[in-house]
């Protein structure tokens, strides 16, 4: 660390220095005799513009700028799961034991532990030539993650040396390597700048879905590994409480949860529960394959900014060790806000509702990290990011949701009349679409069952019928209406209430295998079938409606019948043809 600088002009966050040393452009600094962290953003002759990542009250022009001759650049070894960390990568545990409940400006703390041994088991031997990506050796990281730790991307050479299997910390030295350049000692960790995309071979197609759990996503819009989606919807939607839903059952490895601008009491309930939930596939408490990421709406705003490369740098990490990473980003809106505010600091020429031109470019680089690749160290893994968005007043026409429909190919419009009248997920499936349909299906149709294709095509023609008959309804009533289509909206009702509406907080139903959402559709759409039928032969669409007495049971199906008695969808069936059959034989010959 060495003085390249003084202050010479101070805005909120954004500082400028007169430069008397060398530093360059994303060059991480510290400001003032406090030691705040901050990043140079923009150099014009001997002046650099700083943003700074703590509170910046106090500062005045004189005070010493020290370059650290590195990027902002977050810490990668064993020790990140499990974790609850700031928009910059500082360990909250440790500092509330520092400071207390209040992070102080200028307390610092390692990302990783350094005083903590690790398990290295080897897997190579001297001899061989090396290239970055590769693994040295792994660590028994949590009880569900094995860490591999791996050559450093820019790193290739021939192996000269490795630890024998034993316990180190991350700062011992664990493989040396002969470069072009002369020996290099490798260690369990590596630094890596967020701005920067770690390099991968190629991309793949995403074609297998990422399993949520969550009916009215897997059916309707799901999204593969890899892939990318946005959450729109207003306040009280229920944007947290999807991501949650979504970071506690995604069949994802490793789950990245970046708490971003968003309420400290929101934020708390993550921290609170996270450790307490079960990994379904394990048994194993959640959080060990997770890592907390936390910048509320208090805090920094300038953090703010950084805490999403700050999650996706580490989605990656994980990702090249050969892990499917899910990336929750809560909220992208909160990150905007915070680019608007630095920006009008910066005394740049605004754009649409006061937000930078830029604003586009940067949404496009932290969705373009996301993919499914094949990483250098010759494995298969990928990186799928859900980012909520909050837009004001419920209007997705403002700038924020506009330009993330550019650049994601999932959207999840959630709707706050569904909400209000306690529809949740409240995903309106009229608004929302998936661009991952026609690559998913084919797994789907391989793992789950041949026909999804076809349940999902009728579930929709189904609900888009229902909403153009409720324009008529609307005019005419539902009585002046053909009993045929006065059966599509009780079908259409029995689909929200017995299929869409899921209940997060309900042991059997706050997780919906495949299997089981395909057992519910085909018997919803056996119902229809063979009520239209029977709607054909002259039925009245009243008796149908009333002497039908298991639809209550079908509803209730969804919180009763658990995963591994599937079977229980083949008895109502059975049920429900019998008590139509009664029906039916009424009206042949």
């Amino acid at each position: 660390m060495r003085q390249v600088g003084e202050l010479v002009w101070v805005n909120g966050p954004v500082v400028r220095a007169h430069v008397s040393g060398e530093i360059h452009m994303m060059e991480q600094v510290e400001v003032s005799d406090y030691h705040l962290v901050g990043e140079v953003v923009s150099l014009e002759g001997d002046v650099a513009t700083i943003q700074v990542y703590e509170e910046t009250a106090g500062i005045r022009p004189g005070d010493p700028v020290y370059g650290m001759g590195m990027p902002l650049s977050v810490e990668l070894g064993p020790g990140l799961l499990g974790h609850i960390f700031d928009g910059i990568q500082r360990p909250l545990e440790v500092l509330a034991g520092r400071s207390g409940d209040f992070i102080l400006r200028g307390v610092r703390a390692l990302a990783l532990d350094r005083d903590r041994l690790w398990a290295f088991n080897p897997q190579m031997t001297p001899g061989r030539q090396i290239h970055g990506g590769e693994t040295i050796g792994t660590v028994p990281e949590t009880l569900l993650i094995e860490h591999r730790i791996m050559v450093p991307p820019d790193i290739a050479g021939v192996l000269v040396w490795v630890a024998p299997a034993g316990e180190y910390s991350v700062e011992q030295t664990i493989a040396r390597v002969l470069t072009d350049s002369g020996e290099r000692e490798l260690k369990m960790f590596q630094r890596w700048p967020v701005r920067v995309e770690r390099p991968i071979v190629r991309r793949l197609t995403p074609s297998e879905p990422l399993i949520t759990g969550q009916r009215v996503i897997d059916t309707l819009f799901p999204i593969a590994k890899g892939g990318t989606a946005a959450i729109p919807g207003g306040f009280g939607a229920g944007k947290t409480m999807l991501q949650q839903s979504l970071a506690k059952w995604s069949n994802a490895d490793v789950i990245i949860y970046v708490g971003c601008g968003e309420r400290g009491n929101e934020m708390t309930d993550v921290l609170l529960e996270f450790p307490k939930l079960q990994d379904p596939k394990t048994g194993h408490s959640l959080i060990e394959r997770t890592i907390l990421i936390a910048n509320t709406s208090n805090m920094p705003v300038a953090a703010r900014e950084a805490s999403i490369y700050t999650g996706i740098t580490l989605a990656e990490y994980y990702r090249d060790m050969g892990y499917h990473v899910a990336l929750m980003a809560d909220s992208t809106s909160r990150w905007a806000e915070a680019l608007r505010e630095i920006s009008g600091r910066l005394e740049e020429m605004p754009a649409e509702e006061g937000f930078p031109a830029y604003l586009p470019s940067r949404l496009a680089s932290f969705y373009e990290r996301a993919g499914r690749v094949v990483a250098k160290s010759g494995k298969e893994g990928s990186v799928t990011i859900v980012g909520a968005i909050s837009p004001p007043s419920s209007d997705f026409s403002e700038p924020v949701t506009q330009h993330t429909q550019r650049f994601v190919r999932v959207f999840w419009a959630l709707d706050k009349a569904l909400a209000a009248a306690r529809h949740f997920p409240a995903i309106n499936w009229l608004d929302s679409y998936s661009g991952y349909i026609s690559t998913v299906t084919e797994w789907y149709t391989e793992n789950v069952a041949e026909d999804w294709g076809h349940l999902r095509g009728r579930t929709m023609e189904i609900l888009q019928q229902e909403s153009q008959l409720q324009e008529i309804v609307k005019l005419v009533g539902p009585d002046a209406l053909p009993d045929a289509q006065r059966f599509v909206l009780y079908v259409a009702r029995l689909f929200r209430e017995a299929f869409l509406q899921q209940n997060a907080t309900d042991p059997i139903d706050g997780y919906s295998s495949p299997a089981k959402q395909v057992a519910m559709l085909r018997l919803l759409l056996h119902a229809f079938e063979r009520g239209n039928e029977i709607l054909a032969k002259g039925a009245p669409v009243s008796r149908l409606q009333t002497e039908v007495r298991i639809w209550p049971e079908i509803v209730r199906a969804k919180t009763k019948v658990r995963e591994g008695d599937l079977s229980t969808f083949d008895r109502l069936l059975a049920q429900l043809d019998e008590q139509l059959d009664l029906i039916e034989k009424d009206y042949e010959g």
